[in-house]
């Protein structure tokens, strides 16, 4: 599985995470197309590249 992840206007970053259903009839780009902020970086990655201990989530970066 894969998520979106692109830096939010206020430095914080944003993890976007495609449904089953998107999935079956859309690829997750068309989704990053459709809900990342126009004009944003963004990355597709692994679910195992986000941290899973969300304790310090404020302090994720955002790494070109």
């Amino acid at each position: 599985m894969q998520r979106i992840i692109y830096k939010t206007d206020n430095g914080g970053v944003a993890v976007l995470i495609p449904t089953a259903e998107w999935l079956e009839s859309h690829s997750i780009e068309e989704l990053a197309e459709k809900d990342v902020p126009a004009g944003a970086e963004f990355k597709i990655v692994n679910t195992s590249d986000i941290p899973s201990d969300r304790t310090f989530r404020d302090a994720w970066e955002y790494a070109a």
